[in-house]
């Protein structure tokens, strides 16, 4: 009798874990059921929220494709080509060819004495600006250094016993191409108390000549800036 009792009992719980087991495993379905279901309707609300999108986005689209065309082959797109090639030759990215003068620039070769500082006797970075400016304020359109284009951003300065330039450094002789109205700048440089007769004062080797034609490379170092930032244009009007 104990153990048929011992038998019941074995049984009803087994089938109580059974039933536990059983709607443990329908509740677990059931959960990820309801989690597909969520995570379904997610995705279809975030689809239907992109059509929407799209299509509010697409007439924009279609305006500023027409905008474009109408620029490029309309009255204004010869215009626009031309101030766009003009402002690349001014940022110095283009190779120019044209009349213009090359200044030649060497150290002394007279003879110094011991006294002397032998500093005064070769050409500096500040020599070579004073023709650079002397150049540009005679409508100079386009200078070089030994082949470096002078750009907005080309610093000039003394490193050592050489002088750089687009951050290289270059050595005498320093040859300066500008293309422009040769006499005029040849001119400007020769004139009564200029460049050419402070330099060869200290006996820096000075010389200027005419070219009826000569090339400027383009620019080839980087345009990158740290601080230029664009005008706001409703600020820019204001003003």
């Amino acid at each position: 009798m104990k153990r048929k009792n011992f038998y019941w009992s074995v049984a009803l719980v087994s089938l109580v874990i059974g039933v536990i087991l059983a709607l443990q495993f329908r509740m677990t379905r059931d959960i990820q059921h309801n989690e597909a279901i969520r995570r379904t309707q997610e995705l279809a609300s975030q689809v239907d929220q992109l059509k929407k999108e799209h299509d509010v986005l697409q007439p924009q689209l279609t305006r500023m494709r027409e905008q474009l065309e109408g620029l490029s082959t309309g009255p204004l797109a010869s215009q626009m080509k031309a101030e766009m090639e003009l402002a690349t030759i001014f940022s110095g990215l283009t190779e120019l060819t044209g009349r213009g003068v090359e200044v030649t620039l060497k150290d002394s070769n007279v003879s110094q004495k011991l006294t002397d500082n032998p500093n005064l006797y070769i050409v500096h970075d500040e020599d070579i600006l004073k023709v650079v400016n002397e150049l540009k304020a005679a409508g100079a359109e386009a200078i070089a250094i030994n082949g470096q284009r002078l750009v907005a951003g080309t610093e000039i300065s003394c490193s050592g016993p050489a002088v750089r330039i687009n951050k290289k450094a270059l050595v005498p002789p320093f040859v300066i191409t500008a293309i422009g109205s040769p006499e005029t700048m040849e001119g400007a440089l020769k004139m009564r108390g200029g460049v050419a007769e402070y330099l060869q004062f200290f006996g820096i080797q000075f010389s200027v000549k005419k070219l009826e034609q000569l090339t400027i490379p383009a620019y080839s170092g980087s345009l990158k800036t740290d601080y230029i930032i664009e005008a706001d244009a409703d600020t820019a009007l204001a003003q």
